[in-house]
Formats: C-alpha cells, structure tokens, sequence
C-alpha cells in the first residue's frame, strides 16, 4: 500500500504538472490565436505612403516566429518594392539581417537588375559559433544579437547551424554568395564612420523607402528570446518621386565612390561635402530632406538638428514627439518659448533612454541629475516651468521605441533614421525629412495616440526613485 503522504505528494506533482502544461499551452495559444484589426485603415497619399510594424489596422503572421500580431508587414513592403524593381536597386541600411530581403535582392540581382548595398561595419559579419570562454566575454547587447542571430539562421532549430542554413538563413551570406557588390563605411580606408545610420532604399530611380526601422529581426518582427515582443517600434515611409529618388542616389553616390575593389574615395561621415536642405514637391505634399553630418566648426542652425528646432519652432498648436533619445540641448531650448506660447507639448523617449543625465526629457519636466561622474551636463537648462507631458510609452519586453519622429500642428511631420543627438548630427550618415501633408500627418497622429495610451508621464516614482539614489551617491 502506498503510503498516505506519498499519495499526495504524487497527487500535488500530477497537479503541478498539469498547471505548468496548461500554462504553456495558453502562452502558445495566446501567441498564435488569431487576432483581428482593431481600427480602419487611413487613406494614403498616392505619392507617399506611410506603414508602422505596430499598426493596429492591420494583420500579418510573423514569418520567423509564425506569430500572428498587429502592424504592417515592413519586411513585405520591401520586398515587394525589390520586386518592382527593373533597372537598378540602391540599399545603404545600418543592418540587414533578415534572409527574405536578401533572397528577394539575390534574385533581382540574378534576373540583370543592378543591385548595390552599402551597411554599417559592425554588421558586415556573417555569423560564426562561438564557444562559451568566447560568448561569455561578450557585452550583453551583443550576447543577446548573437544568440537571436543564431536562432533566425536554425531553421530546424535543434541547436545546430548547418552549411546550408547560413547559405540560406544568413543575410550577410547570401548576399556575399549572391555576387552583388557591397560595401561598408570603411571603404574610405577609415576604420569606420561615426555609423552608416541610413535606413533606406532607391528603386529604379522613381522610389524611395526610408524611416527608422533596420532590417533586423527586432527592428521589423520581434525577438525569439521575448514572446511578446512585436519589434521596436518603427515607421517606414515611401516615397513616389524622381525627384526624391535623385536626392537620395546622390547621397548613395557618395559613400559608393567606384564601388568595391576600386579606389578608396568613399566618403562617409565629415568627408562628404556639406550639403544644403532640398526643398521638394510631391503632388500637394511639401518635402524638405536633409542629410548629415555636419562639422561642429559650422553654425549649429545649418545642421540637421537645426533644420529640426527650426521646423518646431512654425508650430502654433501643437508638438508631439516620438523618439529613440532626445539629447541635444538645442532643440529643447528652441522649445521654451513655443510651450511659453502655449503651444500644447507631448514627448515620449525610449525608456533605456529617458532619464539618463544627457536627456533633454529631464530638461523638460524641470529637473535635472548628475551622470556617473557626479557631474551636470554641460549649458544644461532644466524648465523653471516643467510639463508633465513627457514620459515614456508602455513596450512589449525586448521591444524599443525606436522611432525619430514629430508631428506639429497635425499637418507636418519630421521622420527619417536621424536620432537628436550631437552624434547623428556631427558624426554619423543620416537622413531627415520633414513632409507637409495632412494625410501623411494622420497616420502619425494615430501612432501617437497608441503610444501614449499606458504611458508614464510626468515626474513617476521610479523617476523621483532615480534623482534621490544619484544625488545621495554625488552628496547633493
């Protein structure tokens, strides 16, 4: 006979069992339960479209993880745009590391249509096993790319990366076995530029896509390590125009110089010729492009970061900001006197990124707290007069908000892979630009306000939490 506490001991465990099996199975159904739109599709302006990875007016089945979720398909949309290609298709984007794209680039590539690609350095890598002395000394962002790297190339996923599947999983691979001509930003003989932060595409001269979103697992889909992750949050934006296809050719031409194997006139970075901002029209759309760096030797107001400030400063009603970090000092101080002027303010920063002791958040809701060194930041100006109306949106885990955009006055909107930072202003390549059209505007407006639903705004506890630990840490 078995004994009283044994049997309910093995009754406990047959419980536990059962609660961790149906556990699983609900995180799984969850995940792949079908979802419907929550809201109807806005209307597009024939010559510039605009798509978000978070949309909630629209459905796809993530391909790598098999997840249905809200957001437009941005790996879709680009290739499809690839496919449209005829003639000639011009890439310069930080990482690409998603194997349809390259499959879809390869197979333009084989069918006679020229294709070029320029990344940043540090993703010009195909993927190698490491042993665990090896991993282990890695950073944990980089710990973290590598694993997911690994797991979007394990197509069987037993663990094991086969010659086939990095023939096949790997982007950077296929693009090497493929025969198209690529490069990276230390084609200039440098060791690289600040970053080769561009995120976009030129397709037969007529079509641009552009915005904030790498062609990464995390900047489009999610993380296989985070479930619930649905990709940082992303705009991508294309564009109908001979016009802004020139602009966006020329800045390519640059950086491509004679190409692979030829001469090393590159220019990435300060080598490139300062470059005024083009003002362009696209049916009833107004469309001004910039692109960075500019010399710190140069006034600051004809850098891109002043094109920003100066385009903020025409607002009358309203300024919502969606960004990755907010850190230049002069973009905030050009926003004192349009909050003075009552012009309603609504920003939202990254949460990696908010309350550190460089951003320009801090400077807005009136506070202010020493880095690591116990030191302010330098011409730091904290409002006498703070807002509440900054904080930070809820994210999935493992997801960022990654965005670089403003809204002003429902009517203009500043977008592009160009971070308000001194970085991407004086250092690294990168593109702006500012679209006049409130049918553009519109979707934005939408993306806002989902981002802002669950936001923390304001002086949080967490934030309070933050400014007394480090000013007890400094004596202050």
């Amino acid at each position: 006979m078995v004994p009283f506490f044994q049997q309910q001991r093995d009754r406990w465990l047959l419980i536990l069992a059962a609660g961790l099996l149906l556990a699983l199975g609900f995180h799984r159904w969850r995940s792949h339960q079908a979802v419907a739109p929550l809201q109807s599709p806005l209307p597009q302006d024939p010559y510039i479209q605009v798509y978000f990875n978070h949309s909630q007016a629209s459905v796809y089945t993530d391909p790598y993880r098999h997840i249905q979720r809200h957001g437009d398909d941005l790996e879709q949309i680009i290739i499809d745009a690839i496919n449209q290609a005829q003639s000639q298709i011009d890439v310069a984007v930080q990482e690409i590391n998603l194997p349809r794209i390259a499959l879809a680039l390869k197979a333009k590539a084989n069918a006679g249509v020229t294709v070029r690609v320029i990344v940043e350095n540090q993703y010009n890598r195909v993927w190698q096993p490491l042993d665990a002395a090896r991993f282990d000394q890695l950073e944990e962002r980089d710990s973290n790319k590598h694993s997911e790297r690994q797991r979007l190339i394990d197509a069987d996923n037993n663990g094991k990366i086969t010659a086939t599947e990095l023939d096949t999983g790997d982007a950077i691979r296929i693009l090497q076995l493929s025969g198209i001509p690529w490069l990276d930003d230390t084609a200039d003989g440098s060791k690289g530029s600040g970053l080769m932060h561009h995120k976009f595409m030129v397709i037969d001269q007529q079509l641009v896509l552009a915005g904030s979103a790498n062609w990464s697992l995390s900047g489009v889909h999610g993380d296989f390590s985070e479930p619930e992750s649905r990709g940082n949050a992303n705009a991508l934006i294309v564009l109908k125009s001979p016009a802004v296809a020139t602009a966006f050719t020329d800045e390519f031409a640059l950086m491509w110089g004679d190409g692979p194997g030829q001469k090393p006139d590159s220019q990435f970075g300060l080598q490139k010729p300062q470059r005024s901002p083009q003002n362009l029209t696209l049916g009833s759309s107004q469309v001004t492009i910039q692109f960075s760096p500019l010399s710190e030797t140069q006034p600051w107001r004809q850098s891109t970061n002043g094109l920003i400030s100066q385009t903020l400063a025409q607002a009358r009603q309203s300024i919502d900001l969606a960004l990755f970090v907010f850190s230049d000092q002069g973009i905030a101080n050009g926003l004192v006197p349009q909050a003075q002027a009552g012009v309603r303010l609504s920003v939202l920063v990254d949460p990696d990124f908010v309350y550190r002791s460089y951003s320009e958040a801090l400077d807005l809701l009136g506070v202010a707290t020493p880095d690591h060194r116990c030191r302010f930041e330098a011409n730091n100006y904290p409002w006498p007069q703070g807002i509440s109306t900054v904080g930070t949106p809820m994210l999935a885990p493992g997801d960022k908000l990654h965005h670089k955009f403003a809204l002003i006055d429902n009517l203009t909107v500043i977008v592009g892979s160009h971070n308000w930072s001194a970085a991407a202003n004086h250092n690294n390549d990168e593109n702006l630009l500012i679209i006049r059209n409130p049918i553009v505007a519109a979707h934005f407006r939408r993306e806002m306000e989902r981002l802002t639903t669950g936001a923390k705004m304001g002086i949080t506890s967490d934030l309070q939490a933050d400014l007394q630990r480090q000013r007890k840490v400094c004596g202050l």
